[in-house]
């Protein structure tokens, strides 16, 4: 899709503080039609949270859109907290979200970090999903995430040169481990320093310029979750969302993959694909990670349109 293929900005109908347990509180808003089809929409990192941005996604003719910043992010409390923060915790917060809001079931949508969430989701709770967005995929495995950080896909070469060289040389052979040491230690300075070339690396991936000052807590907080959850192998057990499949193989669902994209790379989403051939493929070409971009937004949003219709036929 060529243009602007974004939907008028729209503010927030609520917004709400949720206490979900462990002593995180969770930021949640509702858009659109409040009266509309339900869709849940996951965003990135792990540890992105939401923008008003992407409200705009969505049809406000035909959509209730549920925002939700995840624990430890955005503006969810306490920002950067790291204890019962695990992908099963993040599970839970949906379910306890949909009930709260008194939604029987909704679709769900989530890319990046999101999409691995949103199968997460739908494997343990297939009964309350209606349709799956998956976009730009990420399953979570130790290889996924070792390509990222140790560059070796080979896309930015220049970009990976400057985020290694922000560690000792003796370190380089584990720069997942060496920026963990870092940005989770208990030194302020060494993280925040740590935590700029760590994000500095996923802006240049994603074609954008680096920070232009120290980053912010909201950022640490991003980049403390991220460590917290990829170091972990994102608390899954190796293979699990692939073996997962048959929970939602009849669920309607959309598989949308910039066919450039250097951070969550095609052939993830071909793996899925083929472990799940009822989905709908929907490569975009010459697209790369960006959510947001006019090509890959654009996929998006008419691949919500083909679950919509698929869950009202």
């Amino acid at each position: 899709m060529d243009g602007d293929p974004f939907f008028p900005a729209s503010p927030a109908h609520y917004a709400r503080q949720m206490a979900v347990g462990d002593g995180h509180v969770v930021y949640v808003e509702e858009c659109a039609a409040v009266d509309g089809l339900p869709v849940l929409f996951l965003h990135g990192g792990p540890g992105s949270g939401c923008t008003p941005f992407q409200r705009r996604l969505f049809d406000p003719r035909h959509f209730h859109a549920i925002l939700l910043d995840q624990r430890g992010c955005g503006r969810s409390q306490p920002l950067g907290a790291l204890a019962a923060n695990t992908t099963r915790h993040l599970v839970s917060d949906l379910e306890y979200v949909r009930e709260a809001l008194g939604i029987p079931a909704w679709i769900v949508f989530g890319g990046s970090w999101g999409s691995l969430l949103a199968l997460a989701y739908a494997q343990t709770f297939p009964e309350r999903v209606l349709g799956l967005v998956l976009r730009g995929i990420f399953l979570g495995s130790r290889a996924e995430i070792a390509a990222y950080v140790q560059g070796s896909h080979g896309t930015a070469p220049a970009a990976w040169k400057t985020f290694a060289g922000a560690v000792p040389a003796a370190e380089r052979g584990d720069l997942l481990a060496a920026y963990a040491r870092r940005i989770l230690g208990d030194d302020p300075r060494t993280a925040g320093v740590a935590a700029r070339a760590w994000l500095d690396y996923e802006r240049a991936l994603m074609g954008e310029p680096p920070l232009a000052a120290a980053p912010s807590a909201v950022q640490i907080a991003k980049a403390r979750v991220q460590l917290h959850y990829l170091r972990r192998d994102c608390f899954l057990v190796p293979g699990q969302l692939l073996a997962g499949i048959d929970r939602v193989r009849h669920i309607p669902a959309a598989i949308v993959q910039g066919m450039a994209d250097p951070v969550c790379p095609p052939a993830i989403a071909k793996t899925l694909y083929r472990a799940w051939p009822e989905a709908t493929w929907r490569p975009v070409a010459g697209a790369g990670h960006g959510g947001m971009s006019p090509p890959i937004a654009g996929a998006c949003i008419q691949a919500l349109g083909w679950v919509a219709a698929s869950v009202a036929g």
